[in-house]
Formats: structure tokens, C-alpha cells, sequence
């Protein structure tokens, strides 16, 4: 949200001989990197950030600040953290990879490769493919609509959805619009995309991913499960009002987000991902990246990583969010330079990255003051619940939903985040300097919202 609503960047052009870039860092040193960590926690927008920095000559740095949460160890290069949907990108490489080996196929129905019992949806005989899934535009939706977030513990809303219920909801779902047809973020998809994988291979999604992945790049302390080791290891998740909350557990939708991982490990999978490739692996990972689908304005998927073009740069990216942690990867594959940004709140401030990567992207500046919540009846709130397409791109949308009291916003792409309400119609985020009003249909208009952010309004009409 914070980076695509933004309003329009000036871009500070770059022209360096390709000598001198190479002796250039790309990054600034480690106090300025601390500096920015510690800026981010002391103004409450964060609660502990570990990042994680790699140059074109291969070298790395780490940095760190903040709280670890109660009883947890200091923050540092083996803190585990969930790393949320940036276990898309594992997801799709292993795609990549069972590509490359003749294992499976990009263009087939994913049919092809369903456990026994599992239909997918088609539209118009046209079949979802391995692709699709790995595009985000598979026409399934962000979540199955037979999980029901009014009824699950929200603070580990996926851990009871099962391989049954997700085999009934395909089963029974009708596809909105063709395969292939239109960008459309989806949790769903991803977790369907690990399972097949999986199903495929003949194992579990944690055991593929560990075969594949993790133990050929050394990532001795990622994995789905903790062991004792990365359990003791683990920094302490909190929600984005900095309160502590729950590890999640996603069983059926593993590939979806279910990783968790440390700064040492994520390095060695960054590295890997940059470069000329030595390995299957790598070459597999660079298949991966190439940029396939059309997100809109600025941006572009590959399988899995999201690419971001400014007037100066291009980058690829991964961002992900749990309910109390927050990660973004990402890589400048011209540069052959990345960073990996892990932190213990939800709502990992995606602005630091992408300003790392590409310094005319600005940071976000904190809160301009202090806001006064009040309290909205529950039928007034449940108005507002509901997909709003941005009138400027169609395809980049926000999905209001409305749980246990309290209103969210999930922007495509983004981590979800809650809004608070300043009055009955007008609600405000706390981890951005942003607000949104809500319009209601009047005078022959549709519903709509207006995002108000940077100095911009932006209007997003309700579908």
C-alpha cells in the first residue's frame, strides 16, 4: 500500500561508468543502516528490524535494532523470524526448478498434477495452469470464501483450514473471469501451487522445500516447523499495535507463507539469487525471476517475484507479512546487488527497502500527530467491508474486510494492516502516515473510498 499508492516519485537519474559502480558500495554504511532501523522502532512504527545487505563483489552486512520481544534473545544474524509470503518466492522456485527437470510443466492444466478427489475450476475450457498460479492470475481468489475469518482464532486465522476444506472449495468455486486473464493476488493460489508441487514429488511441502532448497544452500535454521534450536532462536512476533501475538501455522496452505527463517540463512538464499548461475538451483532461480505478466503501472511477475521499474532502476521483490511479523526481499539483478529486511511486527515498513534499492523512492515519514480513536457501530463497519478497484488501475485493488470488530486493508500485493476510526466515516492506519474515507453510493455513484496519503487523494471505487 504504502509503496504503489504513492504519489507520482521524482527519479534522480544515475550515471556512473560501469568501473565505477562496481567500486561504489550500493548501500550506505552500517551506521546510516542503523540509523534508519532506529528511527523506524523509536517513532513506534516498528518493533525490532534485522536487515541484511549484499554488494556486487559478493560481501554482506548485517545490522540490527530494536526488541526482541519478552525473554528473547538480542536481535541478530540467527534471530528466526516467520518470513510470511516471501515463501512465495521458495514456492516458485521450486516450480522453476521442477520445470527445468521435466518434473512438471508451466502450460498444463494444474489439474494434471491434483491429488485424487481435487477438481480445479475452469472457465470458457480454459484450465488453470502451474503458471497461472505462479502469476497471481489464476482467477481463484485471495482467500477460500470456506474460511471464514468471523470464526477462526485471528490470532492463527489459517491453522484449522484443512486439505479437505481446500479440495471442497475448488470443487464448488466458479472462476469470475478466464485464467490468465487478470492480475489477482491470492494467498489461495500460491498454497494450492505448493500443494500440487508437493503432491507431485510424492512428499510434504516442508520436506519438498528442504530437499530442494534449503539444504543445498546450507539454510540449516529455515523451515516450516521449529526445531528446538530455531524455537530458542525465535524473536517474539507482535501485532501492529506492538502488543505480542501467536505464531501462525499454515497446514494446507504451507506455500502461501508457512516459512520461517533467519538473516544468516536468507543471505545464502539471496545470494543464490543473484549473479551468473553455477547450479541447476540458480539457473532455476533466474527462470523464476524473468518477468512474465503485466501487474500494471510500474510493475511486472514473474513467477513468484514482483518487478518494480522506476524512471532510474528496476528491481525484483518479495514482501510478506504474518500476524506478528513482517519480511521483504529483494534484488537488482543489472547491479547484482539485494537486501533481505526482517522484522518482529507485522507490517515490515516495505518503504526502507525499496528506498535502499532505489534511493528516489522516498521513506515514509512518521505520523504527522496524534490521532483520536472512536468507536463506530459494528453494522456501520460491516458497510464498508468489500473490494475497491483504484479509479488510476484497475487491476491494484483494496479488500476492506470487517474482523472480530476491528476493520483491515489489504492493498495487492501488501501485508494487511487495521484501520482506525477518527470518526464515522473517516478511519486512519497507524504503521503509515495515511487515511481513508469511506463514500457511500449516492446520486447515481457507486461506493468508493479515498485514500488520502503524500499529499494525494486517490480514489478506489467499490466492485
Amino acid at each position: 500500500m504504502r509503496r504503489l499508492l504513492s504519489s507520482a516519485l521524482s527519479a534522480i537519474a544515475l550515471s556512473l561508468a560501469g568501473v565505477a559502480m562496481a567500486q561504489t558500495p550500493a548501500f550506505p554504511d552500517d551506521a546510516a543502516l542503523t540509523h534508519i532501523l532506529k528511527s523506524r522502532v523509536e517513532d513506534g512504527r516498528a518493533t525490532g528490524l534485522v536487515l541484511g545487505v549484499m554488494e556486487a563483489d559478493g560481501s554482506t552486512r548485517i545490522v540490527a535494532y530494536g526488541d526482541p520481544g519478552a525473554g528473547a534473545r538480542p536481535l541478530g544474524p540467527n534471530s528466526v523470524f516467520e518470513i510470511g509470503s516471501v515463501t512465495k518466492v521458495f514456492t516458485t522456485t521450486l516450480l522453476a526448478d521442477m520445470v527445468s527437470k521435466g518434473e512438471v510443466s508451466l502450460d498444463v492444466p494444474a489439474q494434471t498434477y491434483a491429488p485424487p478427489g481435487m477438481t480445479l475450476p475452469t472457465r470458457n475450457g480454459k484450465a488453470i495452469t502451474l503458471a497461472h498460479l505462479a502469476e497471481q492470475n489464476s482467477g481463484l481468489p485471495r482467500l477460500p470464501d470456506n474460511l471464514d475469518l468471523s470464526k477462526v482464532d485471528m490470532a492463527n486465522p489459517y491453522a484449522t483450514y484443512t486439505a479437505h476444506m481446500l479440495s471442497d472449495f475448488l470443487g464448488g468455486y466458479q472462476l469470475p473471469r478466464d485464467p490468465g486473464a487478470e492480475f489477482e493476488y491470492s494467498n489461495l493460489g500460491m498454497g494450492l501451487l505448493g500443494a500440487l508441487l508437493a503432491h507431485r514429488a510424492g512428499t510434504d511441502y516442508e520436506s519438498l522445500v528442504r530437499t530442494r532448497i534449503l539444504d543445498p544452500l546450507g539454510m540449516n535454521m529455515s523451515g516450516v516447523t521449529l526445531s528446538p534450536e530455531m524455537q530458542t532462536l525465535l524473536a517474539k512476533g507482535h501485532a501492529a499495535d506492538g502488543a505480542p501475538t501467536a505464531n501462525w501455522d499454515l497446514p494446507s496452505l504451507a506455500g502461501a507463507g508457512a516459512l520461517r527463517s533467519t538473516m544468516a540463512d536468507m543471505l545464502q538464499f539471496l545470494d543464490a539469487n543473484i549473479g551468473e548461475p553455477k547450479t541447476d538451483l540458480e539457473r532455476a532461480m533466474r527462470l523464476a525471476q524473468q518477468p512474465r505478466f503485466e501487474i500494471g503501472g510500474d510493475a511486472d511477475i514473474g513467477l513468484g517475484w514482483i518487478t518494480i521499474s522506476t524512471a532510474s532502476n528496476s528491481f525484483a521483490y518479495h514482501d510478506g507479512g504474518t500476524g506478528g511479523y513482517g519480511a521483504i526481499i529483494a534484488i537488482d539483478r543489472k547491479r547484482n546487488v539485494g537486501l533481505v529486511l526482517l522484522g518482529n511486527r507485522t507490517g515490515t515498513p516495505d518503504d526502507i527497502a525499496m528506498h535502499l534499492m532505489d534511493n528516489s523512492l522516498p521513506l515514509t515519514p512518521p505520523p504527522a500527530g496524534e490521532r483520536q480513536e472512536v468507536v463506530v457501530p459494528a453494522d456501520v463497519l460491516q458497510g464498508y467491508a468489500g473490494v475497491y478497484a483504484l479509479d488510476a488501475m484497475q487491476s491494484f485493488k483494496l479488500t476492506v474486510t470487517l474482523e472480530n470488530g476491528q476493520l483491515h486493508a489489504q492493498a495487492t500485493g501488501q501485508s494487511k494492516f487495521p484501520l482506525f476510526a477518527e470518526s464515522p466515516s473517516k478511519f486512519f492506519l497507524k504503521v503509515v502516515d495515511a487515511q481513508v474515507t469511506f463514500m457511500p453510493a449516492a446520486g447515481g455513484k457507486p461506493a468508493h473510498l479515498i485514500l488520502h496519503q503524500g499529499g494525494v487523494d486517490q480514489r478506489a471505487t467499490k466492485e
